[in-house]
């Protein structure tokens, strides 16, 4: 199972990251923008992701991946299980999500 550890050090190479505890849960940001969230629980981890691809990533892998709340359908976002990823796909997710959120040429100083 992923933990917020585990982000933590992802995070910790993404240039302008940084963490933040909003309401009991933990954050991840890019500005003001948010790019990777934990359930109070820690079980499930929001990220940020691609409309568009959404529907046919839950409709692949629906053990691993569960849309947002309605209200939350309108943004770049997925809901992940944290207990059904492994550690390269957590750092796959968070970069893809880290790069949607930062200029070209920020993200680019990572590949």
């Amino acid at each position: 199972m992923i933990t917020v550890d585990d982000v933590r050090r992802i995070t910790a190479t993404l240039p302008r990251s940084y963490e933040v505890v909003v309401r009991d849960q933990v954050k991840f940001r890019v500005g003001r923008i948010v790019f990777v969230a934990f359930s109070r629980d820690e079980t499930v981890m929001g990220v940020a992701f691609p409309k568009e691809e959404r529907a046919a990533m839950v409709a692949a892998e629906p053990e691993k991946f569960m849309l947002p709340r309605q209200s939350d359908m309108r943004y770049n976002w997925i809901h992940v299980r944290a207990d059904a990823i492994d550690v390269d796909e957590l750092r796959e997710l968070v970069v893809d999500g880290w790069r949607m959120c930062v200029p070209k040429s920020v993200a680019a100083s990572i590949d």
